[in-house]
């Protein structure tokens, strides 16, 4: 009788000890690839995270709690990001979760956060057209790159024939769409616009690249575009370079290729093409020097740094910021906590969180330098970022307000609040 009361004391203390430090610890979900086509571009956030908090867990952790990262791997299949939210939200119990790269798997997440009220920061650029209550997106909307980038090769490079090449997903075809009406819209006939998208993974560019250089057969200045993702990259530079085709021919500006994508090519036959993008690693801000620095001393010398790490950044301690000031961990207090909360980027400015869930940006444009970096020859003040384009005309009307108007999807000119129910 004894032993098993014995038994029952110690099961009953080490449930209690269990659950003490679980109120003890706030549980950060991390919701990247770390596997497939994505991994390439992925597991440097997962990294980060795992950086930022322990950072904070050195400068005591977050309303006294140390932080407990909760590392899933969705593995570049796009159903199985909101299996791994799923999990994430239900068994793990996290606070939060940062995660997503293509815009769909974050799409294919959204209908889980939504209905588990969960709170995610995606930290990537992405197409727009969106803004859920329940995510803050750190990264780029359209007019905070592709639309400058398009300029800048209207008004800079002369550039007349337009290729847009991205992967076949929503992020490229509707970042394309709204290009393709703003390009238009600047006097570029349809006829001069050529568009194409391959599959996630795709290695044979031969063709395609062969399309393109026919484009300006009649000599008018071709420029490319580039919504193409993961390590797809690698196959399409390496035949441009094949071809001989240099930044002086046709130049390239991409959305998705940054430090981190370069440090796995030969950027020999790549000096002078062209990314867009909030931040570059060179980047002369003492900000950006000490997160160098850090990230340097844990990681290897050989690590870079790229866009996607700092608005994982910025998202990290201004969702650690906004837990302190609602004095919780509450998704509803953090999120009112939430807007206009404001913290310094790396480039040398202040990021600031509107209260349609996007942050304000600088636009960088840089060239690729022989060794994988790049020299950034644009810098605009901070863009405050909108959800929704100014290029569609669906989308002209509507505007996003989470603190006033409690709408993520409000028609300007009919004063309601467009409900539709997230879906994939």
């Amino acid at each position: 009788m004894k032993l098993r009361m014995t038994s029952a004391l110690v099961g009953a203390l080490a449930f209690a000890t269990s659950a003490m430090a679980a109120d003890d610890t706030i549980k950060v979900g991390v919701l990247h690839s770390l596997s497939g086509t994505m991994a390439i571009s992925e597991t440097t956030l997962k990294d980060t995270m795992l950086m930022l908090i322990e950072e904070q867990n050195a400068k005591g952790g977050i309303l006294g709690k140390q932080l407990e990262a909760v590392v899933v791997d969705p593995a570049s299949d796009w159903p199985l990001f909101a299996e791994k939210a799923r999990e994430l939200l239900t068994v793990e119990d996290v606070d939060v979760m940062f995660g997503c790269w293509t815009s769909v798997s974050r799409k294919s997440v959204l209908p889980v956060i939504e209905e588990l009220n969960g709170l995610l920061f995606y930290p990537v650029q992405y197409e727009g057209e969106e803004s859920s209550k329940n995510v803050f997106y750190t990264g780029a909307a359209p007019n905070q790159q592709a639309i400058p980038a398009t300029d800048y090769y209207l008004e800079e490079l002369g550039v007349e024939k337009f290729a847009l090449l991205g992967t076949d997903y929503v992020y490229p075809r509707t970042t394309n769409n709204i290009l393709e009406s703003y390009l238009k819209s600047k006097g570029i006939a349809e006829e001069d616009i050529f568009v194409n998208y391959t599959p996630f993974g795709h290695s044979d560019w031969s063709k395609i690249v062969a399309d393109v250089v026919a484009l300006g057969a009649d000599g008018k200045k071709v420029g490319v575009i580039s919504t193409i993702n993961g390590d797809a990259n690698i196959g399409f530079y390496k035949e441009l370079a094949a071809a001989g085709i240099s930044a002086d021919d046709i130049p390239v500006v991409a959305f998705s290729v940054g430090e981190e994508e370069l440090s796995g090519l030969d950027t020999t036959n790549l000096v002078g093409h062209l990314a867009a993008w909030n931040y570059f690693q060179s980047a002369e801000a003492e900000s950006n020097d000490a997160f160098i620095e850090a990230w340097k001393a844990k990681m290897g010398e050989d690590r870079v740094t790229n866009d996607p790490m700092e608005a994982t950044y910025i998202g990290f301690n201004m969702w650690a910021n906004a837990v302190e000031q609602a004095g919780t961990t509450d998704v509803d207090a953090v999120r009112s906590a939430m807007w206009g909360q404001e913290y310094p980027n790396l480039t040398g400015g202040t990021a600031v969180m509107g209260v349609n869930h996007h942050l304000s940006k600088p636009v960088l444009i840089g060239e690729i330098t022989e060794d994988g970096q790049f020299d950034i020859i644009s810098q605009t003040e901070e863009v405050p970022g909108d959800a929704w384009t100014d290029f569609l005309p669906e989308s002209a009307v509507l505007t996003s307000d989470w603190k006033d108007l409690d709408c993520g999807m409000y028609n300007t000119e009919t004063s309601t609040c467009v409900q539709i129910k997230s879906n994939y």
